[in-house]
């Protein structure tokens, strides 16, 4: 996701005018190509079934989950910033190095921060966007990523602050963010209708619509999540969280067996022995750092051809996003949120379109919509993740889906998460053509 960040003067320049247009009371979205037909494919059969989905290949070797990231949690100040970023850094290579000695691969680095209005209030508008972009500059020379936090977090905060953030986040490379759209407070409707203006914004202002993978609505996700964009700090700082990349340990675990029971039992002994090795290597960290250790997010996060849709797939014997779906789905959440180790963040199974290669093939046939991802949802820490759209979605399309999301989160008082991407310069048949290697590239299905 690398790109060549323009210079901060450039930017600067136009940042007073974008912010004026995103304010406004409505947004102009993209339209499409001139002279591009709106197509609305038929739903194709499955070119396979789960029974032609082969299960990872058994080797004597034990399949073994890699830690996605180690977040440090700070709380940052923007007099001192530079010495935190360091002492952090230097925590992480060490916290790193710990984990890879017990055996461990580890993929990321990353920072997140109390939410970023706290810090900057008082700055100016575009003193705001020079800070962040300082933030998202040191990252990329650093190889780490940040997270800034939520940009609204209650009902009634300043969408300013959202806008601000769209800004900072639409040429950023290694910085991510969020505004969060419910909680115990209920619904934040405003902060649903700001969250779709973000993505709009994004959609239009970054190469390919790309900075819409940075950004999240959040509901009841907690403080302390180690996955991106969520992630963010509530407390004093110096805390430390571990997510997940284990799959394929989950699908080796339901291979095992057919009978539902039988395949809980399995998870919670495959996953949680590991879980429970990587929580010793977190306090042994912990006493020697006095960082404190928050947990690990379980949730099974996939990456490309480690695919939780094949595990489920296999288990099924039918394809991903017919009947046992849901319940396989329950399955394994119910698993994760039994293995007895301090849990964070979402910590339940997720479905990221563009992220998984078997979601992504069933998403480009239509096997998988929207609406099956939503009801997935009610057992699982779904919600809507790396959903591709047609850059036409309008305003309205975008509240709609956001406020879903939302809407179930309260219902059910669980995390839940909307990263949607409209593509500016794509409709609906079109094919994305992302050169991320964590992304696969999928077919733009019709709007819901």
């Amino acid at each position: 996701m690398t790109r060549g960040s323009k210079a901060v003067a450039g930017h600067v320049a136009v940042c007073a005018a974008i912010f004026v247009l995103f304010c406004a009371a409505s947004f102009l979205t993209a339209s499409p190509i001139a002279g591009q037909q709106s197509t609305t494919p038929q739903q194709p059969a499955p070119q396979e079934t789960a029974t032609q989905t082969q299960p990872p290949t058994k080797t004597s070797v034990p399949a073994k989950p890699k830690i996605r990231t180690i977040t440090a949690f700070i709380r940052l100040d923007p007099a001192l910033y530079p010495q935190q970023i360091a002492d952090t850094l230097d925590f992480l290579h060490k916290a790193k190095a710990a984990y890879e000695q017990s055996g461990y691969e580890v993929q990321t680095l990353r920072i997140a921060t109390q939410p970023f209005p706290e810090y900057t209030r008082g700055l100016t508008e575009v003193e705001v966007f020079k800070f962040l972009r300082t933030l998202d500059h040191l990252a990329e020379s650093q190889d780490f990523l940040i997270s800034v936090g939520p940009a609204m977090q209650k009902p009634g905060d300043n969408a300013g602050w959202a806008a601000l953030l769209a800004n900072a986040l639409a040429p950023a490379t290694h910085m991510s963010g969020s505004v969060v759209i419910a909680g115990d407070d209920g619904i934040h409707w405003d902060a649903v209708q700001a969250s779709a203006l973000v993505v709009e914004f994004l959609s239009i202002h970054s190469p390919k619509s790309i900075a819409n993978f940075n950004f999240a609505a959040l509901a009841f996700v907690p403080a302390g999540t180690p996955f991106f964009p969520a992630a963010f700090n509530a407390g004093d700082g110096h805390q430390f969280a571990i997510g997940l990349q284990s799959a394929n340990v989950i699908a080796e675990a339901l291979a095992s067996t057919k009978d539902p029971a039988a395949a809980e039992t399995a998870i919670v002994e495959k996953l949680g022995g590991y879980a429970k090795n990587i929580e010793a290597t977190s306090q042994t960290i912990a006493d020697q750092t006095k960082w404190q250790y928050e947990g690990i997010d379980l949730s099974p996060a996939p990456l490309k051809r480690d695919s939780i849709g094949a595990a489920i797939e296999a288990f099924n014997g039918a394809w991903l996003g017919s009947s046992g779906s849901l319940s396989t789905a329950a399955l394994i959440t119910r698993a994760l949120q039994s293995i007895p180790v301090k849990r964070a963040g979402y910590s339940g199974l997720m479905l990221p379109v563009m992220e998984d290669a078997v979601i992504a093939r069933r998403w480009s046939e239509g096997s998988l919509t929207i609406d099956t991802l939503l009801s997935y949802s009610a057992v699982c820490g779904t919600g809507l993740d790396v959903i591709p759209l047609p850059g036409r979605v309008s305003h309205e399309q975008l509240v709609r889906m956001i406020g879903d999301v939302a809407s179930l989160s309260v219902k059910w008082h669980k995390p839940l998460s909307a990263r949607l991407l409209p593509i500016a310069t794509k409709d609906v048949g079109d094919r994305t053509d992302y050169d991320d290697p964590k992304l696969i590239n999928v077919l733009l299905r019709p709007l819901p």
